[in-house]
């Protein structure tokens, strides 16, 4: 009787032992996975370090290229960059954020675009992305990336300034030529009475205040 009870402890004692090495086991796996996912992540910061040179001129000559219409916000965060752009515009609100961070498993370098306009009264390219393994960037192809997507941007923006719909509340006819244009291409403006007239060029101006010129030496 004591040997068969001491079997059945000693076989209690051996699966609390199992289950023991399986808890360590465990915890080492999540320990070695831990510290992979922190040296993947040290690769992510040597790699946005590395390309500080490839994406920070191609930024700052875009925020160059719009002067004081734009405003950039960077944002620096553990396994993340952000360079977001506000546009000042009188057709519209635009955003346009370029974003550098890792997938899930920290294996890749996630670059991102993405371009937000409202109102949104045509159809645009809004999202972008370019992946590479954080062990094998490649600078040009980044550099290549994101002048498409500036040049894209741009093209996009410069549409609005084209297009029917954002243009219909900002149109104007010039009192001399009598064509109906945006008034942000206005060559010259001219108050009278309260209000602003619009003209095409510096010319219908010169003309308008010729002819007012003669009005009033008529009138007089």
């Amino acid at each position: 009787m004591e040997s068969d009870m001491k079997g059945l402890l000693d076989r209690i004692t051996a699966e609390f032992a199992k289950s023991k090495a399986k808890l360590e086991s465990l915890r080492q796996q999540k320990v070695d996975e831990y510290q992979g996912r922190q040296d993947r992540l040290a690769l992510f910061e040597k790699a946005c370090e590395s390309l500080k040179g490839v994406w920070r001129p191609r930024l700052e000559g875009l925020k160059q290229a719009f002067g004081d219409k734009v405003q950039l916000r960077p944002q620096v965060e553990t396994g993340r960059r952000q360079a977001e752009f506000s546009f000042t515009s009188n057709l519209a609100q635009i955003g346009l954020a370029f974003t550098a961070a890792t997938d899930v498993d920290v294996r890749n370098l996630v670059l991102e675009y993405s371009l937000t306009i409202v109102p949104v009264l045509l159809s645009y390219p809004d999202k972008a992305r370019l992946e590479q393994p954080l062990d094998r960037i490649d600078p040009k192809a980044t550099g290549a990336w994101i002048d498409d997507r500036i040049v894209e941007f741009v093209k996009t923006y410069l549409s609005l300034h084209e297009n029917e719909y954002y243009l219909k509340p900002h149109m104007v006819e010039d009192p001399v030529a009598r064509v109906r244009f945006p008034k942000f291409a206005a060559a010259s403006t001219l108050e009278r009475g309260g209000k602003t007239l619009y003209f095409i060029s510096s010319l219908t101006r010169e003309q308008f205040e010729a002819k007012e010129g003669a009005d009033r030496r008529s009138a007089g």
